[in-house]
């Protein structure tokens, strides 16, 4: 199995970045947010500067955040100061949508994107859209060292929890990435990606799977209700509290889950007093709602944070993390990207991660 750190994207995470790498994570993931975080291609350019083996991706690129050629670009570059090491992952968009008050993309327009992306990163000339008008456009300087590196090859990933998204990642990727919250069968997940993958004639092979999750190394004499625990783990618990709110509330959220409608009206109860302490008006409660995603936890918020919801995690002493990676990586994950919250954080897992179970693993 090889082990990812999900970075929500601030600038100076190449200083965690580096320090996994050495600890012997494989992956850094960089979250695409543009409301939220700092911008992740910058973010990632100096984790790229600053590293030599890591493998460095975005998770998950939204492909209405720029036009397709801003994208390849943008990757490109990456892959310039880190040749070889850097994947595109890409989905229809959670906070990167709904902080503006938007639904996720559709999986058409995704695949769209996904093979403008595709075709740019081969030197191929791409048909792009921009309303009414139709123009056929490339990278202009692939050979040119300054700019750009395309020669080393860029996977696509492709974040998947429904069945079109799912026969998108079987048609047009090299990877799928999951959360893991809304599966209950991966064999049948896989079944859809594989008949999907025949009938554009591509490898019926599993495709290489990524799961992101979130947890905490227990240290000696503490429990799942400490206080560093929640700090580390609990803002990363809501955002599934959160897209309940946009299924029941908001825009919408495309993370494959049932919307429970007594979890939506508790956090829109709670929302609601919130927004009221800050002023915000009614029309911008979504605002309100991301604020603190997988950074922090708004007062109040932590009522949310259930024993349920943290024994879920990857949150446990070593040995009850492994024996959770081992039935994991038996049901087919091949990556796993453990979310941090900020640079303590992702110092204490690094630290006890990389001792407790890489290390153990090895």
């Amino acid at each position: 199995m090889d082990y990812g750190i999900g970075i929500p994207s601030y600038i100076d995470a190449w200083r965690e970045v580096q320090a996994a790498e050495q600890a012997g994570f494989t992956h850094a993931w960089f979250y695409d947010s543009q409301l939220i975080y700092s911008d992740v291609y910058a973010t990632m350019a100096l984790a790229a500067q600053n590293t030599s083996r890591i493998r460095l991706g975005t998770l998950v690129a939204i492909p209405s955040n720029r036009i397709a050629p801003v994208t390849a670009s943008a990757i490109a570059t990456i892959n310039k100061l880190a040749p070889g090491r850097v994947i595109l992952a890409m989905g229809t968009g959670y906070t990167g949508r709904n902080t503006m008050g938007l639904p996720p993309i559709s999986v058409n327009r995704l695949k769209e994107y996904t093979r403008q992306i595709r075709g740019l990163l081969r030197g191929e000339d791409v048909l792009f859209r921009e309303g009414e008008r139709e123009r056929w456009i490339r990278l202009v300087h692939p050979d040119h060292d300054s700019f750009i590196n395309i020669k080393d090859p860029i996977p696509i990933y492709l974040a998947a929890n429904g069945p079109r998204a799912l026969e998108a990642v079987g048609e047009l990727a090299d990877g799928w990435v999951t959360t893991l919250r809304a599966r209950s069968n991966l064999e049948n997940d896989y079944a859809t990606i594989g008949n999907a993958a025949e009938q554009a004639g591509r490898s019926t092979a599993k495709p290489y799977t990524v799961a992101l999750s979130y947890g905490c190394v227990l240290r000696q004499g503490e429990s799942l209700t400490s206080e560093r625990v929640m700090a580390r783990v609990g803002p990363s618990i809501m955002p599934v509290l959160h897209a309940q709110w946009e299924a029941g509330y908001g825009p919408g959220a495309d993370l494959g889950m049932r919307p429970d409608p007594e979890t939506a009206e508790a956090y829109n109860a709670y929302i609601q007093e919130y927004a009221e302490t800050r002023g915000t008006p009614p029309d911008r409660l979504y605002l309100d709602v991301h604020r603190g995603h997988m950074v922090f936890l708004k007062p109040g918020e932590e009522q949310f944070a259930t024993q349920q919801a943290l024994a879920r995690s990857l949150t446990g002493t070593g040995p009850e993390i492994i024996e959770k990676l081992e039935m994991m990586e038996a049901a087919g994950i091949d990556n796993i990207a453990i979310s941090v919250t900020d640079a303590q954080g992702a110092r204490d897992l690094i630290q006890d991660f990389g001792r407790e179970v890489i290390a153990k693993r090895a």
